[in-house]
């Protein structure tokens, strides 16, 4: 069991010894920080509100009502959009015009984790200062709940389904009418959260045919919710049986998605933001794209042939909007399938991300196949090499660095080398002992074997 504390919130696993895990205790006492660190941006402010919105996860109701009632001690306003997805939360906080939000969810994590994911008055994540900030409160247990008279209000809106939708559809680039007129036949695979509300929803809006496979908002997940290519063999069966253009599938908080070819193999989670870049570059004429460290180089290839410069930034989600804030970036995001559009907000949105998609499909009047074949091919290996914690990761990485000091080395998040057909990128974790090694070549075999020689290279060093 887990209680995991960053700068971007608190995850942790259900259940246990207050501090270990992430019980109630903790959760009061992470939101009462949250709620003081508001209070301090905001000394003269009367009447804070704050937006929240949970995944359906078993716990989410539970973590949700302490949350909501610690910020009404708090003398906090709280509107509660309940099962909702964290792009609808920070499309709604604005809107809203609130101080900040929080999103109950623990993205990906099997059912037994939640987490509290804190964003800023612009529904954007907290920049790192601040988050370290949060925890320095949460330790000192820095925060006074307000008297009888003062204390906050609490109402719930179910209005953001709708209001979210009609954003996405609003979109200049999001092609309602050819959608429509594409007819396409539509699998998705929700994994029984809030997914399984909104993208249906949002299809129907598009006269999407929609075929629903685990879309019931229960939070037994059917299958690890993460939606790599071992975990989804239920819907790249069902695409195929249905005879269905494409497939659907989100995380549980619908930040992230995945899209299944109509002859049931994976798009690819790295190409869902090189085919929506591709679209928007190609109806604006070229612009600016990043992604992280550790996405696909066929976003950079896509944008050069656009005419338009890509820039990578250090893994994260705050890494990547400021990154693309600086370079006036027209679409970016992070290669597990999230979508980042600003003329949208500076978030990962699925529902943008499929709507971007989906026009772009029917315009190329094309199959899905046909569309990722189009596209130049990567293949990425994914390891990490465990160390014991008195290893100093940092010089490993140094080492490494000056050792390749002649090829185009990166090292503004850990150490990222580009070879001329290929590319690795190894980081420590914020977490554990271990260095994370991510490479990408024209082959899997290619790929799989510069891992190798880097772990080797690794365990050389550390000898």
């Amino acid at each position: 069991m887990t209680l995991i504390k960053s700068i971007s919130g608190i995850r942790g696993t259900i259940g246990g010894k207050t501090s270990d895990n992430l019980t109630p205790i903790d959760a009061v006492k992470f939101a009462a920080a949250y709620g003081a660190f508001l209070k301090l941006r905001n000394p003269q402010k009367e009447n804070l509100s704050v937006v929240i919105g949970r995944d359906a996860r078993i716990s989410g109701n539970m973590i949700s009502n302490l949350v909501a009632n610690t910020l009404v001690g708090l003398g906090i306003h709280v509107v509660d959009l309940g099962l909702s997805t964290t792009p609808t939360v920070e499309v709604a906080v604005p809107l809203e015009k609130a101080d900040g939000g929080i999103i109950l969810t623990a993205s990906h994590n099997p059912k037994q984790w939640n987490a509290l994911k804190l964003l800023n008055e612009k529904g954007e994540f907290l920049n790192a200062a601040d988050g370290e900030k949060i925890l320095e409160l949460a330790e000192n247990e820095s925060f006074e709940f307000a008297e009888v008279d003062d204390l906050g209000t609490y109402t719930i809106d179910n209005s953001y389904l709708q209001k979210h939708i009609k954003e996405v559809l609003n979109l200049d680039l999001v092609d309602v009418e050819a959608i429509k007129k594409a007819n396409f036949k539509v699998v998705v695979d929700a994994v029984n959260s809030t997914g399984g509300i909104f993208i249906p929803a949002l299809l129907k809006e598009l006269n999407v045919e929609c075929v629903e496979l685990y879309c019931t908002p229960n939070g037994q997940f059917p299958h690890n919710p993460e939606p790599l290519k071992e975990h989804l063999i239920d819907i790249s069966e069902l695409v195929v049986k249905e005879k269905a253009n494409l497939g659907i599938v989100v995380d549980p908080d619908v930040d992230r998605l995945a899209l299944i070819c109509e002859d049931g193999s994976m798009f690819g989670e790295e190409y869902t933001l090189v085919a929506c870049a591709d679209y928007v570059l190609g109806r604006l004429g070229g612009g600016n794209t990043v992604s992280n460290l550790s996405s696909s180089r066929a976003l950079r290839d896509v944008t050069n042939q656009h005419g338009g410069t890509y820039t990578a930034s250090a893994v994260g989600e705050v890494n990547v909007v400021k990154k693309m804030k600086d370079t006036n970036t027209v679409i970016g995001g992070e290669g597990n399938g999230g979508i980042i559009y600003p003329a949208s907000h500076y978030g990962r949105d699925s529902l943008v991300g499929v709507a971007l998609f989906l026009s772009h499909l029917a315009l190329k009047k094309m199959s899905c196949k046909q569309l990722r074949d189009s596209y130049p091919s990567y293949f990425m290996s994914k390891n990490k090499i465990e160390l014991t914690p008195q290893i100093d990761v940092y010089k490993i990485l140094e080492t490494i660095a000056i050792t390749y000091k002649d090829e185009d080395v990166n090292t503004i998040d850990g150490v990222k080398i580009d070879f001329s057909d290929e590319w690795i990128h190894l980081r420590k974790s914020n977490t554990e002992p271990i260095i994370r090694i991510y490479t990408e070549a024209k082959s899997q075999k290619a790929a799989d074997h510069l891992a190798m020689r880097f772990i080797d290279e690794i365990k050389e060093i550390i000898k």
